[in-house]
């Protein structure tokens, strides 16, 4: 890593990267000519190659990311895109959200894409480059029993909405997509917070393939737009949010209960 890469090839960060939904980007994006960094707690599976960098780094920790950052940009000649693919949900009523998990929650979904918009924000102008922010159903509208993962997409959806404002004058795009339900970890699972990985929910509704979202959203990129509404239900969410909030969160609601075979929360 002594010598700058270039080669001509652009480059994109993706946090996340050791996910489904990221490993999914990181090969369209190389196939399509782009060289990735990919940063992950766990990337022992990744390959290094001329085209793909695996970094281990823990988000949440801020001296371990900053690290990270300064690394790429010592690294890289140029950076032109960062992708925000880390995240993690927690699934359950808010009686029951303890203020470790909503916290932890916190602070990968939103604090560290903060973290990495600021540390790259130099880099990004210079090369006139995107940030690709991948948020869900959740950051435009409510999501039955994950409030908590529903306001850190909001909350990334409020910053780099504002974001764009501010660099536009720099040439630099933002582009926010959200998928709907992405089936990238089907085996599920939990750990001691009950923090789990997205797309493990049994509730799932019409559930993407890591590989059609990463295409929708590619797409949608390259199309220049600000914002991409992932799958089906992503689009027929948001034109429901937008027409009738009240109608779009009866449907919501009814529509996940009856997956799950809840009556009430509890």
């Amino acid at each position: 890593m002594s010598e700058p890469r270039g080669g001509g090839r652009k480059t994109a960060v993706i946090s996340g990267g050791g996910g489904g939904l990221g490993s999914a980007l990181s090969k369209q994006l190389q196939e399509q000519g782009w060289q990735v960094v990919l940063l992950d707690r766990e990337v022992s599976d990744l390959q290094i190659s001329n085209t793909q960098l695996p970094m281990k780094c823990d988000l949440t920790d801020p001296a371990q990311l900053a690290a990270c950052c300064e690394k790429i940009l010592a690294c890289f000649e140029r950076i032109d895109l960062l992708v925000y693919a880390a995240g993690v949900t927690t699934i359950g009523p808010v009686a029951k959200l303890s203020d470790p998990a909503h916290r932890h929650l916190f602070e990968v979904n939103y604090f560290a894409a903060v973290a990495m918009a600021q540390a790259f924000q130099n880099a990004l102008r210079q090369s006139q480059g995107a940030h690709l922010v991948l948020t869900s159903v959740a950051g435009f509208a409510p999501l039955y029993q994950r409030a908590a993962y529903a306001a850190s997409k909001h909350a990334m959806a409020g910053f780099f909405g504002s974001l764009r404002a501010e660099e536009k004058a720099f040439g630099v795009r933002v582009c926010v997509a959200a998928p709907s339900f992405v089936a990238t970890n089907p085996q599920g699972g939990t750990d001691a917070l009950g923090i789990s990985p997205p797309g493990s929910a049994a509730d799932a509704v019409d559930a993407m393939t890591p590989e059609q979202a990463a295409t929708a959203i590619l797409r949608g990129f390259r199309q220049g737009r600000d914002f991409v509404a992932v799958g089906r239900v992503s689009k027929l969410a948001h034109m429901l949010n937008r027409v009738s909030p009240a109608f779009y969160q009866w449907l919501m609601a009814r529509t996940i209960k009856g997956e799950t075979g809840e009556a009430t929360d509890r």
